[in-house]
């Protein structure tokens, strides 16, 4: 037991000793606070503002306050030159109504302006956002015959400025703009159009600042993947030029051109297929009997309005332009073959019934008249006289023949009891010659086929259709 008590006491003790130490750690760190918070001293030092002291070292480098930036570089010297390098991103869309198009780009601005130089001994660039461009020097381009265009700003402007120990600068920018484009459509759809955008600046004329491309027509790169529903983009390309304004001057332009030819396809699909499908629907009627009055008319009634739709669907899509446009002349044309096929019917609907009118006529008086004299022909002999289709032979026979009218048997009968004398007559018909045979026998002809009614539908058959083929031939030479 005497034992066991020594070493229990020193535990205690120990025990003791160890909460008393760190009740006094506790108590010093209390006292170590609340006399920082009353002589204001750190024991430990905050971590510096780097984004202060750099934007301090920045404005110091740059000089922003030592200058006036609201003058050009080297003002009163020589022009400034300023290098412009372009990147299409996009290209949006192509208006034929507003004659215009939409194209989103990289505009890259390459300067030197020597107020902006700084020491460094790595020789690295400082690059900044547009917060700094507002501050500085920028060079005032703008795009001619531009109607609307805008910095995007998503998720912030997009903007960027970069500047080199020695003072060059570039500024650079992301912009969208809709510029006017002046097009021809006379050979509409089957044409091609050619677009500038022009770039200038607005305020500086060729004396005080010099626009021209960086690197000629590498100054100009473009996405491969550009590509348009209605357009085929065949070629990019640059030119510079100077512009001459009355009242301020001359001044250094830039443009950015490029070609873009019209796919046909879709054309061909919504407007020359149903336009020459229409056309052969017309043609229909020539094989339609020409008593079915209401089928003939309706088949040329519905081509024509549907013809006419066509028409006015295509102008609609289009400006009001003065000329006459390719596929003007293409549904025109077809229009015309459309409305002549119903004058045709009109036209055999017509001697249809004068012909009727004179056979009805013929029949009547055919029945209300007797013959004069048969000559002792037969009657089928005597009709083929009358339709003027004897021959010479013929004429030759008649010699002779004793006249006999046709009258009743009554009187006939009555007349065999009273003799008389008889009479003879003898007829004389004189051919002149086989000129005159062969010349009453065309103008026969002719009356013929204007009488025939089917004539006309049969001759119709062939002529349309070859004088369509014919304009087609024509036209897709010409214009393709």
């Amino acid at each position: 037991m005497p034992y066991l008590t020594k070493p229990l006491i020193l535990l205690l003790c120990l025990i003791v000793t160890g909460e008393c130490r760190k009740h006094g750690h506790r108590v010093r760190r209390w006292t170590g606070t609340v006399e920082t918070q009353k002589h204001g001293t750190s024991l430990a030092k905050k971590p510096p503002d780097v984004t202060k002291s750099r934007k301090m070292k920045t404005e110091h480098l740059l000089k922003v306050d030592d200058h006036d930036f609201t003058m050009r570089p080297a003002f009163g010297g020589p022009a400034i030159p300023v290098g412009v390098d372009v990147q299409v991103e996009s290209l949006d869309s192509i208006s034929e109504v507003d004659m215009d198009f939409t194209m989103t780009l990289y505009l890259r601005h390459y300067w030197k302006d020597e107020r902006l130089s700084f020491t460094s001994s790595t020789n690295k660039s400082m690059t900044f956002d547009g917060r700094l461009v507002k501050k500085i020097w920028v060079p005032d381009v703008f795009f001619v015959h531009s109607k609307r265009s805008f910095i995007h700003d998503t998720t912030t402007d997009n903007i960027m400025l970069r500047v080199f120990p020695d003072g060059h600068v570039l500024y650079s920018l992301r912009v969208t703009v809709t510029a006017a484009c002046n097009m021809d459509f006379s050979r509409f759809p089957l044409d091609s159009q050619t677009c500038s955008l022009e770039l200038e600046s607005y305020a500086y004329t060729d004396e005080d600042l010099m626009l021209y491309w960086k690197s000629g027509d590498e100054s100009l790169s473009t996405d491969d993947r550009i590509s348009l529903s209605q357009f085929l983009i065949q070629k990019f390309h640059t030119t510079s030029r100077l512009a001459f304004y009355s009242s301020t001057g001359w001044y250094n332009r830039l443009y950015i051109n490029f070609t873009l030819r019209r796919h046909i396809f879709f054309f061909l699909l919504q407007t020359y297929f149903p336009a020459t499908l229409m056309v052969m629907l017309s043609w229909v009627s020539f094989w339609i009997d020409r008593r079915a009055v209401p089928a003939r008319v309706s088949l040329g009634i519905t081509t024509v309005l549907t013809m006419s739709t066509i028409i006015t669907g295509v102008n609609a899509s289009m400006p009001r332009v003065s000329y006459i446009k390719a596929v003007d002349i293409y549904l025109w044309v077809s229009f015309v073959f459309v409305f002549l096929s119903v004058l045709e019917y009109a036209a055999v609907n017509y001697l249809s019934t004068v012909q009727d009118r004179r056979e009805r006529k013929m029949r009547e008086r055919a029945r209300s008249q007797s013959l004069p004299c048969t000559c002792g022909i037969s009657q089928t002999r005597t009709m083929t006289m009358l339709d003027g289709t004897y021959s010479e032979a013929d004429t030759n026979s008649l010699a002779g023949y004793t006249e006999e009218p046709m009258v009743p048997e009554e009187e006939h009968e009555e007349m065999h009891e009273v003799p008389e004398k008889p009479e003879h007559m003898v007829v004389h018909l004189s051919v002149s010659s086989e000129s005159t045979t062969t010349k009453k026998k065309k103008s026969l002809r002719t009356l013929n086929i204007i009488q025939n009614t089917h004539a006309i539908d049969k001759y119709s058959r062939m002529i349309f259709p070859g004088s369509y083929i014919f304009f087609n031939l024509i036209y897709w030479s010409v214009y393709c």
